[in-house]
C-alpha cells in the first residue's frame, strides 16, 4: 500500500481489527521507508444488481424504491413495518442467489405480489392494480375474484376438536 506521507509502497500491517458488522477491516500500517503510521480499510466490493425496466433501461436495484412501493400498496393496512421490511429483505436474498445480476421488473414484480397475496390481500390488490396496469375495469375485477376463489391457506383451515 502506498504512504500518504513518502508515497513508497513499502509498509508492514502492525495491527487489524473487524468492524462491528464484520463488513470492513481496519488496517493499522508502518511505513517501513519513513516509520510513519497510517490506517487503512478494506471491504468487499459490492456487486451491483441491475433492474431491467419495460423500456429496457436499466438501473442499479434500489431497496428503498421497492420498500416505498410496498409502503404505498399497504398505506392503512394492520401491516407491521417489520414484516414490509422483511418481504424487502427475501427479494434481496433471491437476487444474491441468483447467478445472473440482472433482474426485470416483472420478475420483482411477481414476487411481491406473490408475497402480498398471503400477507393481505387488500395491499395485494393496490399493488396489483399498479404493477399490473389494469386496462379496464373487467380485468380488475377479474383479478379480485380469483383472490376471492383462492383456497384457503392451511393455516387458516379450521381444525378438529380432539373432544368431540
Amino acid at each position: 500500500m502506498k504512504c500518504p506521507f513518502c508515497s513508497t509502497n513499502d509498509d508492514r500491517v502492525v495491527d487489524s481489527r473487524e468492524s462491528r458488522d464484520g463488513a470492513t477491516i481496519r488496517r493499522r500500517r508502518e511505513c517501513l521507508a519513513c516509520g510513519r503510521r497510517f490506517t487503512s480499510y478494506e471491504q468487499i466490493e459490492a456487486i451491483p444488481y441491475l433492474v431491467v425496466k419495460v423500456d429496457g433501461r436499466r438501473e442499479e436495484f434500489n431497496r428503498q424504491k421497492l420498500l416505498a412501493g410496498l409502503l404505498k400498496a399497504s398505506e392503512k393496512r394492520p401491516i407491521p413495518a417489520r414484516k414490509q421490511e422483511a418481504l424487502v429483505e427475501q427479494i434481496e436474498q433471491r437476487l444474491h442467489q441468483r447467478e445472473e445480476r440482472e433482474i426485470s421488473t416483472q420478475e420483482i414484480g411477481l414476487i411481491v405480489m406473490e408475497q402480498l397475496r398471503d400477507l393481505d390481500p387488500v395491499a395485494y390488490v393496490r399493488f396489483a392494480s399498479v404493477y399490473r396496469r389494469f386496462e379496464d375495469i373487467g380485468s380488475f375485477v377479474e383479478e379480485i375474484q380469483s383472490l376471492l376463489n383462492k383456497p384457503p391457506s392451511e393455516e387458516s383451515e379450521p381444525t378438529e376438536d380432539p373432544s368431540s
